[in-house]
């Protein structure tokens, strides 16, 4: 686990260099008081500190994976280390041109004073950064344990429906059984991998490995309507984000009707002033008329997964993700909007794939 915050960062440089312009701005007020106050000394003071935080962060940003395997003490001391080098090298340069120019010797009191002075903030602000990425590192493992706790709630009942799937297969098709068990082998790891941000386009082929599977038990009662349009070349998404909602229109829409019915996914990108703005998932299916007149609510049953889904994402995205699931025009539809990252590049736009899944 890294020992420092990245310190190659631009907001962690800009939040150094802030702390530096208050500390000298407390060191003038210190010495000269308010009335009147001295910008001669402030402007020195806040060159002096500055040139020794921006070198330190040099050497701590390339000392940064050293220190992380390193033991915590020993990180610590070799950080401390490194900031009273660059601290003393900058005051001994000061303190010697000063001298040069008044013509007299370098007080050698008060570099040690000011030596003693920047050796006592500079354990202070390292003690912070320190605090601060601990408690970074163990809010980004308790998020990790919880995203893998909702995950591991989707599981079983993926795993359940999968193996009844393959039970009724084997007595009758042994060809389509052994099919079955191939894509069930890509799933399942998939399934018990670590819980992380996945390409795009290995999510919708996971998907649609789960759509055939799913397809030997109904036949042509399920259908498949893909549309995918122009999508960022790093388009990512949580693992296993797609099958549950898939499961969804399956279980509760496509499979409750005799005649069966078409799932409608749509994936695409909503480009915001040019720039990659968000990824558009929708799942569409029909629903039973019976549940609509008498008002139930579609995929009542399977509630606790949806609002895992939620959770899910307000782990990976905050506040920065759209979710939402309801009855439109007679059919039930889940829509998410997640964000993209403004570097991502675009691939060539493909055209809408549209089939119906046989036997």
């Amino acid at each position: 686990m890294p020992f420092l915050p990245d310190l190659c960062s631009v907001t962690a440089i800009a939040v150094l260099v802030l702390m530096g312009e208050l500390l000298a701005l407390v060191l003038v007020l210190a010495v000269d008081g308010l009335r009147p106050f001295n910008w001669e000394r402030l402007g020195l003071v806040s060159l002096t500190i500055q040139w020794v935080i921006l070198p330190s962060a040099a050497v701590l940003c390339r000392l940064r994976p050293y220190l992380a395997r390193l033991a915590h003490k020993l990180a610590a001391a070799l950080s401390f280390a490194a900031v009273l080098g660059v601290l003393s090298t900058v005051l001994f340069a000061q303190h010697w041109w000063v001298a040069d120019l008044a013509g007299t010797g370098v007080d050698y009191w008060a570099l040690l004073a000011n030596l003693l002075v920047g050796a006592i903030c500079a354990g202070v602000v390292l003690r912070y950064a320190y605090v601060q990425q601990q408690l970074h590192n163990q809010q980004q493992a308790e998020l990790g344990a919880r995203i893998d706790a909702l995950q591991s709630r989707i599981r079983p009942h993926f795993l359940f429906n999968s193996m009844n799937s393959l039970a009724s297969l084997i007595a009758v098709d042994a060809e389509r059984a052994e099919k079955l068990v191939e894509d069930l082998s890509v799933l399942f790891r998939a399934s018990l991998a670590d819980s992380k941000l996945v390409p795009l386009e290995q999510e919708i082929t996971l998907a649609k490995r789960y759509l055939e599977i799913e397809s030997l038990r109904l036949g042509e009662r399920l259908q498949q309507d893909w549309e995918i349009g122009e999508l960022p070349e790093q388009a990512e998404l949580p693992s296993m984000l797609l099958q549950p909602l898939l499961e969804n229109a399956v279980l509760h829409g496509v499979a409750r009707l005799r005649a069966g019915g078409t799932i409608q996914i749509t994936i695409r990108q909503n480009v915001i002033g040019g720039r990659a703005g968000e990824l558009l998932l929708s799942i569409q299916n029909p629903i039973a008329v019976s549940e609509t007149e008498r008002g139930a609510a579609p995929h009542s049953g399977n509630g606790m997964a949806m609002e895992n889904i939620r959770q899910r994402l307000n782990a990976f995205y905050g506040n920065r993700y759209r979710f939402s699931a309801g009855v439109h025009n007679g059919e039930y539809r889940v829509e998410m909007l997640l964000p993209l990252e403004s570097g991502s590049t675009f691939k060539p736009a493909r055209a809408a794939i549209r089939g119906e899944v046989t036997q």
